[in-house]
């Protein structure tokens, strides 16, 4: 481990914290993912969403959450996890602005610049059981 760059040792740590954010988001929404799902429907009533459709991906945010967080934690398959937290952005985002939430599109616009940040520099990838980038 002495010899990594320091740009490893960033990106590795970066990643690292990218990560407990992430898996913790999922995590501890698990024990009350009925609540977190039946609060999301009512957040997004006055939106054009479709009530299912929001029940159903809530339930989807929770699961991805937890599996690109553990992901983004271990170094796993990190291309297909860092594009897998953008499309997980893009989902959030794209609810967020449609109950003009701009707070939280502006949060969910750091983490997307975060995960474009890893992805761009991922030839630095270290501290994690996937090596090889």
């Amino acid at each position: 481990m002495k010899d990594l760059s320091d740009a490893q040792w960033a990106h590795g740590l970066a990643r690292i914290g990218l990560g407990i954010n992430i898996a913790l988001h999922g995590w501890t929404r698990i024990p009350m993912i009925h609540e977190f799902a039946a609060g999301m429907r009512v957040k997004f009533e006055p939106s054009f969403l479709p009530v299912g459709l929001v029940g159903l991906s809530s339930y989807g945010i929770v699961i991805a959450e937890s599996v690109i967080g553990a992901m983004l934690l271990a170094g796993w398959q990190m291309r297909a996890t860092l594009i897998a937290g953008h499309l997980l952005m893009f989902t959030l985002l794209f609810g967020a602005c449609s109950v003009q939430d701009w707070g939280a599109a502006g949060m969910q616009m750091v983490y997307l610049a975060f995960f474009s940040v890893l992805l761009a520099t991922r030839r630095y990838q270290a501290l994690c059981v996937d090596p090889k980038y």
